[in-house]
């Protein structure tokens, strides 16, 4: 059996370490690197290079952006009373695309006992500073509609109800097991204007 040379063995393996990746496709997409012209595959190399050294996490909401705070923190125009709980900053993109013109916070994860997250892995404690400020009228839990989503939810809920901030939950226009990342415009549009008290 003849061996793959090592560039290519070692390139396949990081292509698979990403999510969604699968042997076949980390296969072509290498294969396809090694065809495209050399400027490009250097103009690539150095997108991932600048993804890296140029992005930062947002000390205010934890979204990633290129300065802290980030540009959606420092806006002066959005209504800095209502702060939207997200998953992960893929949550923010859509939510922004369906026109949500608050703040956000971004959890990155999800708390589930199978995979040993607990909250104290996630940017929960983060937020009380922000909500003790009395700027903050409405926190939107939109976690994902899933055990997990609405586990964090609940705990969230349960950690910020001392404070007597309006906690509301976007709608079920969202398939339960479905990801924000993946709804259209449209129906996370409807979720956030059917949100109801949590």
């Amino acid at each position: 059996m003849r061996k793959v040379a090592k560039p290519i063995q070692d390139l396949v393996e990081y292509f698979e370490k990403l999510p969604g990746i699968g042997p076949k496709t980390a296969q072509r997409l290498t294969y396809y690197l090694i065809h495209m012209p050399e400027e490009e595959v250097i103009n690539f190399a150095q997108a991932i290079l600048d993804l890296r050294k140029k992005t930062v996490m947002c000390s205010t909401c934890f979204n990633i952006a290129e300065t802290d705070p980030c540009a959606i923190c420092k806006d002066e125009d959005r209504e800095r009373d209502i702060v939207c709980i997200v998953e992960d900053p893929l949550d923010v993109l859509a939510l922004e695309k369906a026109g949500f013109a608050g703040l956000y916070h971004v959890l990155h994860g999800v708390v589930s006992p199978l995979n040993n997250i607990g909250p104290e892995d996630l940017k929960i404690r983060e937020l009380l500073p922000r909500l003790k400020s009395g700027e903050v009228k409405e926190i939107i839990l939109a976690t994902n509609p899933n055990m997990e989503g609405e586990a964090t939810a609940m705990y969230i809920q349960r950690l910020i109800n001392p404070l007597g901030i309006k906690i509301t939950r976007i709608a079920r226009g969202l398939p339960v097991g479905g990801d924000l990342e993946y709804a259209d415009e449209v129906t996370l549009s409807r979720a956030l204007e059917g949100r109801k008290e949590f």
